[in-house]
């Protein structure tokens, strides 16, 4: 008898826990139904979570995937509420202050769960609703993302704008900045991850973009569609349409992988991610340097000329390479080679002032073999004969560094190494008149 009054008990504690949880889920549905959400619903929602939360912790998959649901979304509830009251919608900070990182990928979380439980038991019950939350949710999202950055906070701004993907996997758009902004963040295995998933969905970001001017703030806005853009000028509130075409980000993406591989220490992935870009773009200069960047941060000199002279060839007219050339060609003691590359850098751009620089270094270079050559000499007739044939020389060197040091003076009226440089030649030169010049301008 006692074991079945024990067990009554127990029943009745069941079936109270049991009614008092399918109240308390009620309630939940109830308010999330409201067109409008009033501060004491939101309240009560709140309070309604918090009780129900131990109640249905035993409960079946069915209350418990809508419970997690109901918690997940109730920061979007408590925002959309927001957005709908004029006093607190004319607050800029307002998703700042509502949403967070956390609550945002819960939200991803729940959301997700309940779109495939849903399609799991062929019961469609939020479905459609979270679409639409999507959709409204979007511009808001980014928003706050471009808020974060601003702070700035690009690792939770990255996170936020990748939610944006989870929510709607067709957006790839949003991705792509994700991993901009980890990217800034230092974040490299975050950004890798996303790179990596918008390069096996064969993301290009090619196609239009819309833009047009806003007459009140005189700004140039972009427009999701033309037709969006269109309805705005209709309205009146915007002029002058622009159109513009974007160009495939692949090849960026392919890079950005890369350079990653090598933030990280992994060369050999980087050089694979590479190589597997230039077979989509063969022609791409940007890619044939960013594998030479590879080399060079190696010390593979050879395998980088060799990049270096192959982009050269599809870019002829880029003074960067040509000097670069240069460059390469002096740290191998190639100095016939170097001041051919210098000169061609300098036919192709007239102002290329490192150019006009390293030509004076290099032809000065040549005073040092000079020096040595006449501190070995005596003092004997022959020796002194010598010396005044290497004198002779080392003013010939002497000269041929001006015309390029004063040319560097001319386009860099700051720069300090090459007017005392100058000056250093010029009195060497016992051209003093002209060294009194630049000392004074090194006193201005």
């Amino acid at each position: 008898m006692k074991s079945k009054v024990v067990l009554l008990v127990a029943s009745i504690v069941f079936s109270t826990t049991a009614f008092a949880q399918k109240e308390e889920l009620k309630t939940l549905k109830k308010i999330y139904a409201k067109e409008k959400i009033s501060d004491s619903d939101m309240e009560l929602y709140k309070t309604t979570l918090t009780a129900a939360e131990p109640l249905v912790a035993g409960s079946n998959e069915d209350d418990k995937v809508y419970f997690a649901y109901y918690k997940g979304v109730a920061p979007i509830l408590e925002l959309t509420s927001a957005l709908l009251n004029p006093e607190k919608n004319a607050d800029p900070m307002l998703s700042s202050k509502i949403l967070s990182v956390d609550k945002v990928n819960q939200f991803v979380a729940v959301a997700n769960e309940t779109r495939a439980y849903e399609k799991k038991t062929g019961k469609e019950v939020y479905t459609k609703e979270i679409n639409q939350k999507v959709i409204f949710l979007k511009s808001i999202m980014v928003n706050y993302a471009v808020a974060l950055s601003n702070i700035p906070n690009f690792k939770d701004a990255s996170i936020v704008l990748a939610a944006i993907y989870y929510l709607d996997n067709n957006d790839l758009e949003k991705l792509y900045y994700a991993a901009n902004y980890a990217v800034n963040s230092k974040d490299y295995n975050l950004s890798l991850t996303y790179y990596q998933l918008l390069k096996d969905k064969n993301y290009t970001g090619e196609g239009e973009a819309f833009y047009a001017l806003n007459i009140k703030t005189q700004k140039e806005e972009s427009f999701n569609t033309k037709a969006e853009r269109d309805l705005f000028i209709k309205a009146k509130t915007h002029e002058k349409p622009r159109d513009e075409k974007l160009a495939s980000k692949r090849p960026e993406i392919f890079k950005n992988i890369a350079l990653i591989y090598v933030e990280l220490g992994k060369s050999a992935e980087a050089k694979a991610a590479i190589q597997e870009a230039r077979k989509e773009n063969p022609n791409d200069v940007a890619l044939i340097l960013t594998e030479a960047d590879l080399f060079l941060k190696e010390k593979d000199m050879v395998s980088y000329k060799r990049l270096i002279v192959e982009a050269l060839e599809k870019n002829p007219s880029n003074a960067d390479l040509v000097f670069n050339l240069g460059v390469i060609s002096y740290n191998n003691k190639e100095l016939v080679d170097a001041e051919k590359y210098y000169l061609k850098a300098i036919e192709v751009d007239p102002n290329y002032i490192n150019a006009y620089l390293n030509l004076a270094i290099l032809k000065l270079d040549a005073e040092k073999i000079l020096i040595e050559k006449m501190n070995k000499l005596g003092t004997s007739a022959p020796e002194m004969k010598k010396y005044d044939v290497f004198k002779k020389q080392r003013e010939d060197v002497y000269k041929s560094a001006i015309p390029y040091l004063k040319k560097v003076t001319e386009l860099d009226s700051e720069n300090i190494e090459a007017i005392k440089t100058l000056i250093g030649v010029y009195n060497a030169l016992e051209m003093f008149d002209e060294a009194k010049v630049l000392k004074a301008q090194l006193k201005k």
